[in-house]
């Protein structure tokens, strides 16, 4: 698996541009998010790696005790995929309450809990592929997305028959109402669509550095709506 992920191992210069083109999907999720809840989110991607869905998994599992939800949705253009928006269970009540607003009983909340869910999801991670996929001159056909609840083996388990699956894992600090929600952005991809996908941001860099070549360091930042 490590030779397989080495092989779209992103250089360090590739890793700032993909996680500052995350940083600006995001923001805009962020300032959709602040419009539904009517209070300040903050949204920010500080680390972007590629692993193995097993890693991916056992990264999960030591950090998140508790079960989990993610809100899935596939992708498919240049590069094809899964991206799913995983946070521990035990915040996925209060998301759907900041979404749904104070006023509804704890049971209303429970019942609109998994349609409030698939919203906040499609929102981030909408926000991400698109912008991302802009940026990289290509366009994404997104589906609809699903929840699904479980630990990280069984969230991150293979669907399609791609052995050769890695992780695009991506922390995220997720603030809302003051609190904050651990959470993680993972795109599933086979190695052949993360070739693409570097083949696409290396594009991107040299077209940034052939317009201003003191641009192409871009900052990495919170966002905040």
């Amino acid at each position: 698996m490590n030779g397989r992920r080495d092989m779209v191992e992103l250089t360090d210069l590739e890793r700032d541009a993909l996680t500052e083109l995350v940083n600006m999907g995001v923001g805009r999720a962020a300032t959709h998010l602040s419009r539904m809840v009517s209070d300040q989110v903050l949204l920010s991607v500080p680390t972007v790696d590629i692993v193995s869905r097993q890693e991916a998994s056992a990264f999960l599992s030591a950090r998140e005790r508790s079960g989990l939800v993610a809100v899935e949705q596939q992708f498919r253009g240049s590069f094809d995929g899964r991206a799913m928006l995983i946070f521990p269970e035990a915040n996925s009540l209060e998301l759907a309450r900041a979404v749904l607003g104070g006023d509804l009983t704890l049971a209303e909340i429970v019942d609109l809990e998994q349609d409030a869910l698939a919203e906040i999801g499609n929102i981030i991670l909408n926000g991400c592929l698109v912008i991302v996929a802009n940026a990289l001159r290509d366009r994404l056909t997104i589906s609809l997305p699903a929840v699904l609840r479980g630990d990280g083996a069984n969230i991150l388990k293979d669907k399609t028959g791609n052995s050769d699956e890695l992780v695009l894992f991506l922390y995220i600090d997720f603030t809302i109402r003051s609190r904050s929600i651990r959470g993680y952005i993972a795109l599933l991809m086979g190695v052949s669509s993360l070739e693409a996908l570097k083949q696409l941001i290396h594009a991107f860099i040299e077209g940034i550095a052939s317009e201003d070549p003191t641009s192409a360091g871009m900052p990495n930042g919170s966002h905040i709506a």
